[in-house]
């Protein structure tokens, strides 16, 4: 595969089989219906039923995803998820009861890549488990000239370019950077706050705020239907996150 450029198709099939996923979950009824779940994704699954034992296996096995539940017994799932993601780039799904939105928040903020709550649809489920796995096999932009596309449109990530049929689509720099930001972790929810640092750094201000104006504009000019976006998906109260077609 050409790894300059990134077609839906590449994307798909960069993420058909997993090597090793980790489960960390206490509940033994909802680790095999996961296993059950997940049989097609990897060729190996592996169980922790507690924190502890699922941070000493992700060190020694370094499976390529983590499927992290909150309500551990011997320590809190947030704990669990700075733990991994401060020696491992490897992909955390949160999976949990809980639902809140600062929550969900405060797990992504440290680290966690997606978050999914009981109880769960089992395609929906192993579609965020797919898209994950397709995410972290991506080149890795800062070091590779990549180009995405996806919904008819063309993203130079080298150039700072966006096309869609060979028509240039004239972004401002504020809106390139919150289109790059997004793009570059796609199938990740980022926080308002992740994006808002990631644009802006270190600047004082509301992100929620400032994100809805310019993502609004956005989406004027980036999707088909600003009504019915499908490239920015909104994470209602937690931000939002950039979907390609599988």
């Amino acid at each position: 595969m050409d790894a300059t450029r990134l077609s839906d198709d590449d994307m798909t099939n960069a993420a058909v089989r997993a090597r090793a996923l980790l489960i960390i979950e206490d509940d033994a009824p909802i680790r095999r219906a996961l296993r059950h779940a997940l049989s097609a994704v990897t060729d190996r699954l592996l169980e922790a039923p507690t924190g502890r034992e699922g941070i000493d296996i992700t060190a020694t096995e370094r499976p390529d995803l983590v499927i992290l539940d909150l309500g551990l017994p011997d320590c809190r799932g947030v704990d669990v998820c700075h733990e991994i993601r401060s020696w491992s780039r490897v992909p955390i799904l949160v999976l949990s009861a809980r639902h809140s939105d600062a929550e969900k928040v405060q797990l992504l903020n440290a680290g966690a890549d997606d978050y999914v709550t009981k109880p769960f649809s089992t395609p929906e489920f192993v579609a965020r488990v797919r898209a994950l796995l397709r995410r972290a096999r991506l080149p890795i932009v800062d070091d590779i000239a990549t180009v995405v596309e996806g919904y008819g449109l063309t993203i130079d990530l080298l150039h700072r370019r966006v096309t869609r049929g060979g028509t240039p689509i004239r972004l401002t720099p504020i809106e390139w950077d919150i289109l790059r930001t997004l793009v570059t972790n796609v199938g990740r929810t980022l926080t308002h706050r992740q994006i808002f640092d990631a644009v802006w750094g270190d600047a004082a201000g509301n992100p929620q705020q400032y994100l809805r104006v310019h993502i609004t504009n956005l989406r004027r000019k980036v999707e088909a239907n600003a009504a019915r976006p499908e490239l920015i998906v909104t994470e209602p109260g937690v931000g939002y996150r950039a979907e390609l077609p599988a």
